[in-house]
């Protein structure tokens, strides 16, 4: 099956970012048909057929992606594997799953290993290239020499400073660059600190998904914002899962100096049991 792509030109509008967009799309007539149009919003365009070829361009620093858009049913390797695999290799270029698939698992599935964005077949070019144009605003905003930030901007916690006006983020002096939706999900926990927040909830103000839904995706991207923020992802003190009640954010432990240390006193309560692994 084909889906015919007319063509599209945004005249004065054009975008002209020169990101970079990995295509991974088995159906020719399609995968020319989306290069086209990213082409002229002024995008850089690889377009790639299987899973390995994928992973390939992925893995080239000469040519880093900025933005993958990635069918699920290819040759070699599926995109879900494509995505997990380089979710845990720790490159957080936004992903945008473009499939046929329209169930609710497959869509669930997409988000379980790290999908930030999931379309079905047929869609709207303008809503795809809507969506790359959000994702890469998203990823890639950054304070400019006409932006003006004030301390009350930054978000502070631990070792970590957040700007969710900018999306920087840093860990001590290091800056962490995080997916849109890591960064949807932070914010939102942010918003709700020191409440038990249920999955269900988080499925539907972050994911925006029925709360119904069965999906370990919260559980996924908790397991993220650990490694990123928590000195000991084994031993959570700012992000705990509450056993059969959902998840809690603590800005401030109670065993923390004010430098975001650690004091002698174990942290560790029958809260942070991992029942999300």
């Amino acid at each position: 099956m084909s889906y015919s792509l007319p063509p599209f030109r945004n005249h004065a509008a054009q975008a002209m970012t020169n990101a970079h967009i990995l295509v991974v799309e088995d159906e020719r007539h399609l995968a020319d048909g989306i290069c086209f149009n990213l082409e002229e919003e002024g995008y850089r365009v690889t377009v790639v057929a299987d899973g390995p070829s994928a992973l390939r361009v992925l893995n080239e620093e000469a040519t880093p992606v900025d933005l993958l858009i990635l069918d699920i049913m290819l040759p070699g390797m599926s995109g879900y594997a494509v995505c997990e695999t380089l979710r845990d290799a720790g490159k957080n270029m936004p992903v945008l799953m473009l499939s046929a698939r329209t169930l609710s698992e497959d869509r669930t599935r997409g988000f379980d290993v790290g999908a930030d964005q999931y379309m079905t077949k047929p869609f709207e070019l303008d809503e795809l290239l809507s969506r790359v144009k959000n994702l890469l605003t998203l990823a890639t905003r950054r304070t400019t020499g006409k932006a003006r930030v004030v301390a009350a901007d930054w978000i502070h916690f631990g070792q970590a400073r957040v700007n969710f006006a900018t999306h920087e983020v840093f860990v001590g002096e290091n800056p962490v660059r995080m997916t849109p939706l890591e960064l949807k999900l932070l914010h939102y926990f942010v918003d709700h600190p020191n409440r038990v927040i249920p999955r269900g909830e988080l499925l539907e103000r972050v994911w925006e998904m029925p709360a119904y839904m069965n999906t370990r995706a919260p559980d996924q991207f908790l397991r993220r914002l650990r490694k990123v923020f928590e000195t000991e992802p084994a031993r959570p003190r700012y992000f705990i899962t509450i056993r059969d009640a959902g998840y809690r954010f603590v800005p401030k432990p109670e065993n923390e100096t004010d430098d975001g240390e650690e004091t002698g006193v174990s942290g560790e309560t029958e809260e942070t049991g991992e029942t999300d692994e």
